[in-house]
């Protein structure tokens, strides 16, 4: 069996080396954001709604960037990392922004008590369920954390995307979740000259894997969609289309890049 605790910790060290080279990086432009940008895309702010008056929580939030704009579009919003560095910053940048946001160091798999039954929203997007051994404990939390009608906003990145090698010149790794991929991360996506070369424990997802856990989690799929193109340059090879998306090059328009569910939380009241 595979020690995920000891994953967690190799994880966890491997962001907070990211964190400290992405919040001064051109990628994440805090300047820019603390001079109003919005970090947002506009796919998810589509889905996302009106969230004034919302209580939302954002998992998996790294250092605050897109936490602290649903908070500028008015939701109560609280964040969660399992970074303590990206969460430190998270609070450095909600205080620099003057924006009200609460944010917490914790694994989205573990029970939180106090917040079962709390939450009009929970998002989650970019990058975030590779880093999940097993979308079980994750889909039965956010079904916990839910309000009774409540909706759950995933945007992530195409599991097909994750099959490739880092240059996308050969498919490398099998689509479905059959181990743990154990590689040495040299600089990061928003930093490609960082000096980091950690190593890094993920797990490749099936769109079903998604899909199924949060059906056995007592959520209902309200929509889904799939995108052949990148709102983030954070992957080689990329070519940008006039609609400003990223695509690899020689595969636009041939490979999913994106998908997301809006799932939400049947009221049996």
């Amino acid at each position: 069996m595979e020690d995920h605790a000891a994953s967690f910790e190799v994880n966890r060290a491997l962001w907070n080396a990211r964190t400290r080279h992405h919040v001064g990086s051109k990628f994440y432009d805090v300047e820019g954001f603390l001079r109003g940008a919005n970090s947002l895309g506009a796919h998810e702010m589509e889905l996302l709604g009106d969230v004034r008056g919302k209580r939302l929580l954002h998992l998996q939030c790294h250092f605050g960037q897109d936490t602290l704009s649903l908070a500028r579009m008015g939701a109560e919003v609280t964040g969660l990392d399992l970074s303590d560095a990206a969460i430190a910053e998270a609070r450095e940048l909600a205080a620099r922004a003057g924006l009200d946001a609460a944010f917490m160091v914790a694994n989205v798999l573990d029970p939180q008590p106090a917040f079962e039954g709390r939450f009009d929203i929970i998002f989650t997007s970019y990058g975030v369920l590779g880093w999940l051994p097993d979308l079980g404990p994750w889909a039965r939390n956010i079904a916990r954390w839910l309000k009774p009608g409540g909706r759950l906003v995933l945007v992530e990145f195409h599991p097909a995307v994750w099959m490739f090698n880092n240059e996308f010149t050969e498919v490398t790794y099998s689509y479905f979740n059959k181990q743990r991929i154990e590689e040495v991360e040299q600089g990061t996506y928003a930093d490609t000259s960082a000096p980091i070369a950690l190593p890094s424990h993920t797990w490749n997802h099936p769109l079903s894997a998604s899909i199924t856990a949060l059906l056995e989690a007592g959520l209902r799929i309200d929509g889904f969609q799939e995108l052949d193109g990148s709102p983030h340059d954070c992957f080689a090879n990329t070519v940008r289309g006039a609609d400003g998306l990223y695509r690899i090059r020689g595969m636009e328009g041939k490979l999913p890049m994106v998908f997301s569910v809006v799932a939400s939380l049947r009221d049996l009241r």
